[in-house]
């Protein structure tokens, strides 16, 4: 059985989202603590995490205040490898594909979903973009999502999933809030209904209705995405 889980993580942070995800998926029991990406506390670079970011994770050891981790505990970072790491915690888990096949599909579906689908979505939503640069990756989503299957590689939401389903709800998020010029958020929602982007948009319906982003992404994450 694992052992003690802890994550750091915030509401404002689709990475962070991605562990919610993956944890929420395989039914583990973890304590979770919130980190201001803006106001981030002295003691957390110094005790989980050099880099200054989240999510990490501690790992193993006793229980105790997510403050004062345990030297014991390892300390996991970057949610990508936080969430192979899951998966192999809980390989029986329909969150982790079960042949080597599957597997090597995953991790291709993420890296190209990191460097090809993710960056544009984030320049749009955060730094205002090139529209076109984001219509491109939302065709590029539209060619590897799945003719015939509910999510990014089969009807059980993955590892796969996990990675890219944030910065969906992001960028969908986002253009229902009117973050952008009505004509750039008419011209993406019109692509993203629109037959050449069925695949992509037939997805999100399916990833708001799945049971674990329903438990992760609440409107108190949806606020904090926007402030």
């Amino acid at each position: 059985m694992p052992e003690q889980i802890t994550l750091y993580t915030s509401k404002a942070s689709p990475f962070a989202h991605r562990v919610e995800l993956a944890l929420a998926e395989v039914g583990a029991t973890y304590q979770s603590h919130e980190i201001p990406l803006r106001a981030k506390p002295t003691w957390y670079a110094r005790r989980i995490n050099p880099a200054n970011e989240v999510p990490a994770i501690t790992y193993g050891g006793p229980l105790v205040s997510p403050i004062r981790p345990s030297p014991d505990s390892m300390k996991i970072t970057e949610s990508l490898i936080i969430n192979e790491f899951i998966a192999d915690l809980y390989p029986d888990s329909s969150f982790t594909p079960k042949d080597a096949v599957s597997r090597a599909t995953a991790r291709m579906f993420i890296d190209a979903a990191e460097w090809k689908v993710i960056p544009q979505f984030r320049d749009f939503i955060w730094c205002g973009g090139s529209t076109d640069a984001l219509m491109n990756s939302l065709e590029y989503l539209q060619t590897i999502l799945p003719e015939n299957a509910k999510f990014a590689l089969c009807d059980d939401f993955t590892i796969a999933d996990a990675a890219i389903a944030p910065f969906v709800a992001q960028l969908v998020m986002s253009l229902d809030l009117g973050c952008y010029m009505d004509g750039e958020a008419k011209q993406v929602l019109e692509m993203l209904q629109g037959p050449e982007c069925s695949k992509v948009w037939k997805y999100w319906q399916a990833v708001k209705e799945q049971p674990s982003f329903q438990a992760t992404f609440n409107e108190n994450r949806q606020q904090k995405c926007f402030k």
